[in-house]
């Protein structure tokens, strides 16, 4: 649970004095006053009035031919009530067969009767009034709970047009920028922002002004919430936090009415910063002139959060954070200096940021002396915060498996495998004749990489099939690469078609485990053609294939902005490099075939076999990397594969 800090003291009336606090025993009050009612209900009656004796039908009968009765009170549903000549109170049950014959010895005795008829109760009558008055009642409510927010029209039915952000003012997460490891830069950026916000006189002094906003892109899982946290937890100033959807309602109006509520409590409590996670929900681009389709909901709640920025009016000592992973669907208006003035990009980690997530992640736990978080780190190329938060988990999960609290580096190979294939089967799912396929092929896939000087080093190959894939052939980078040169893609090619080339060496035809290789391979050679201009016949030119920066996928509709006949030739310069590559692959196998059968009796005996045994059996040294790294210091911490090929 959150607090709320105290508004500020206003300038002309001074800081709000508190009231004494009430004593404690006013509380009680309510519960006195019902005991002594309850009390006084039942005690004063008594010492009135005498008690009623109760008499059964003979000695009522008795005592009205004796001349004792003087009144009597007949009720409806048999009882009577009365009094005897000495005052004393009575009460009896006449029966329904004493009829006529009753009343006149009644008469007789000089008993004056008296007759009631059945009537509805005290409690009946309050409830009948009580459903007449309900209507009125909450008719009354809504006309309150309305005239007290007419100025807002929906701001004030049921608290629709409140912000649903979440303010962290006393009670603030317990992450701090040491639990986000990694991205220093990114975080020097928002530390000034924060910085700027408790000591604005440093700045001022120099002139400046303080950053509106900034807005942090990349792709998911990379930590832009984490440190969204970490800024909650290092300020010493209010800190609002709110997701885009939340501004986002059925009602028109009601996205924008949130918007002014969540600026109104920031200024209240300035400086403070608000934090919108989520951004593009609400920050897309507006649509233009003459557009078929527009939401007019989301355009008057972006055109808000801009006026809020930096409008007629804008907002001082307020510092927006903002965090999507589509910045190509943000309006420009609200990228522009003045709003956002900055834009923090958060990559996917390097390969030293790679090894500090996974220490971090790995604090609390027992690793066993054989886990190396840097070759761990060496084989998660691509992987994000997120993803290797996933793998030490899984690891985990592994350990405790297998009976144990220590974790193992057998655990986090076993952990990549389950995440980049899926869950690892026993090879007895395989017919004899298909698990000899498939180590021909996984042999093809390793040898070609293997004798390709650009290639990866092979750091393991198996047999054993995994979610989908029947086998796997997994390549340990030794450098974090950032650019790939004409003939590493060309190296790629070959070793992608290397187990086709393996199963048309041995067996005279193809199978189906290819497909997910021609497939990759494909579409590597398309965009080796058609984006990196490296084909002499098309030429240096680039047709990138439209879609999100950071999450990837073409456009679902997009125009083709070449010709027919460019179209004809791309297609031809792919078939071309994936026909050279398969012949050079071919070329590979043949020389080496002897090799071939050797790992291909390997496999068939051992199921999976390590990088360095593969580079003994071609007669080849294993690479090593800086500081003479090998390509699986052990094979118990060797690490997955990228890029990785599975039939």
């Amino acid at each position: 649970m959150t607090k709320r800090a105290t508004p500020p003291p206003t300038p002309d009336k001074g800081a709000p004095v508190a009231p004494p606090t009430p004593p404690a025993w006013r509380h009680y009050l309510w519960l006195i006053a019902l005991a002594l009612f309850i009390g006084l209900y039942f005690v004063v009656p008594a010492t009135s009035t005498k008690q009623p004796v109760t008499l059964n039908y003979t000695q009522f009968l008795h005592d009205v031919t004796e001349h004792h009765v003087r009144t009597i009170t007949l009720a409806t549903d048999g009882t009577a009530t009365g009094t005897l000549d000495n005052g004393t109170s009575y009460t009896t049950v006449i029966p329904s067969q004493a009829g006529q014959t009753f009343l006149n010895q009644l008469e007789k005795a000089g008993v004056q009767i008296t007759a009631t008829s059945s009537g509805t109760s005290f409690g009946a009558e309050v409830l009948s009034w009580l459903i007449l008055l309900l209507p009125f009642l909450v008719l009354g409510y809504l006309w309150y709970r309305l005239s007290r927010g007419a100025a807002g029209r929906l701001q004030g039915v049921l608290g629709v047009g409140r912000s649903r952000a979440q303010l962290f003012d006393e009670e603030r997460p317990s992450t701090t920028f040491d639990d986000v490891a990694g991205y220093e830069g990114a975080k020097q950026e928002i530390r000034e922002v924060v910085d700027f916000l408790r000591q604005p006189e440093r700045y001022a002094r120099a002139g400046a002004i303080a950053p509106r906003g900034v807005l942090m892109v990349g792709p998911p899982g990379t930590g832009k919430t984490l440190l969204a946290r970490a800024v909650a937890g290092e300020a010493s100033v209010p800190f609002f936090s709110v997701a885009g959807s939340s501004f986002v309602e059925m009602y028109v109006g009601v996205g924008a009415a949130r918007v002014r509520d969540l600026f109104q409590e920031a200024r209240k409590r300035a400086p403070a910063i608000i934090f919108v996670d989520e951004i593009d929900a609400i920050g897309q681009r507006r649509a233009g002139a003459g557009a078929i389709v527009a939401n007019d909901e989301r355009e008057q709640t972006l055109n808000q959060l801009l006026a809020e920025m930096d409008g007629f009016d804008p907002a001082s000592g307020i510092a927006v954070l903002a965090a999507t992973n589509r910045p190509e669907v943000l309006d420009p208006a609200l990228l522009r200096p003045g709003r956002f003035d900055r834009q923090v990009v958060i990559p996917l980690p390097t390969l030293m940021e790679r090894k500090a997530i996974l220490e971090v992640h790995c604090r609390g736990k027992r690793l066993d002396r054989s886990v190396d978080l840097e070759v761990v780190a060496r084989g998660t190329p691509g992987f994000s915060g997120a993803d290797l938060a996933n793998l030490v988990n899984e690891a985990a999960i592994n350990a405790v498996r297998a009976g144990r609290e220590v974790l193992r580096s057998s655990d986090f190979d076993d952990a990549r495998d389950r995440i980049i294939l899926g869950r690892r089967e026993g090879s007895n799912v395989l017919l004899p004749e298909e698990k000899h396929a498939v180590a021909v092929h996984e042999a093809g896939h390793a040898l070609v990489a293997v004798y390709s000087p650009s290639a990866d080093p092979v750091a393991k190959v198996t047999i054993l099939p995994a979610g989908q894939a029947l086998g796997a052939t997994e390549q340990l980078p030794l450098f974090e690469r950032h650019l790939y040169s004409e003939q590493y893609l060309k190296d790629s090619l070959a070793v992608r078609l290397g187990g086709r080339a393996a199963e048309l060496l041995v067996f005279g035809q193809g199978s189906t485990g290819a497909a997910n290789d021609l497939a990759g391979a494909t579409d590597l050679a398309t965009k080796m053609v058609r984006e990196f201009g490296l084909s002499a016949t098309v030429g240096p030119v680039g047709y990138p294939v439209g879609g999100s920066v950071f999450l990837g996928g073409g456009e679902a509709f997009s125009s083709r902005p070449f010709a027919e006949q460019t179209q004809a030739a791309i297609d031809a310069e792919v078939s071309r490099l994936l026909r050279d590559a398969e012949s050079r692959a071919i070329d590979v196998l043949k020389e080496h075939r002897d090799v071939l059968d050797k790992l291909v009796s390997l496999l068939m005996a051992n199921e999976t076999v390590d990088g360095s045994e593969v580079y003994a059996l071609a007669g080849r040294a294993a690479p090593e990397g800086p500081a003479g790294m090998t390509v699986a210091p052990e094979r118990a911490a060797s690490a997955t594969a990228a890029p990785e090929h599975s039939a």
